[in-house]
């Protein structure tokens, strides 16, 4: 037997007429606002997930360079980024 999910509702949002407008404006063929909505919540809670894990590994790597008191400078991280991006670069030119 399937077991059934629950779905819930958010509460109702109100908005100036200019965003409701420019919502339906940037929806696509086949799109309901209320799919509009969801997607956006999903990416923004998605990218706030991100951001919380990102903030996350900066605060490890500082309490491990803290820790053991080795630190990198800025200019050796920037040469080992500028070499990360120009190997991208290289890569994306091949296909």
């Amino acid at each position: 037997m399937k077991a059934i999910t629950k779905t819930s509702t958010f509460p109702p949002l109100r908005v100036k007429e200019e965003i409701r407008e420019a919502a339906e404006a940037a929806l696509v063929e086949g799109e309901t606002l209320s799919g509009f909505l969801l997607e956006s919540i999903q990416f923004n809670i998605q990218r706030r997930a991100m951001q919380h894990e990102f903030i996350a590994r900066g605060l490890a790597a500082r309490d491990e360079a803290r820790q053991t008191g080795i630190y990198v400078s800025a200019e050796e991280m920037l040469a080992g980024l500028d070499k990360t991006l120009a190997k991208s670069g290289k890569a994306l030119s091949r296909k």
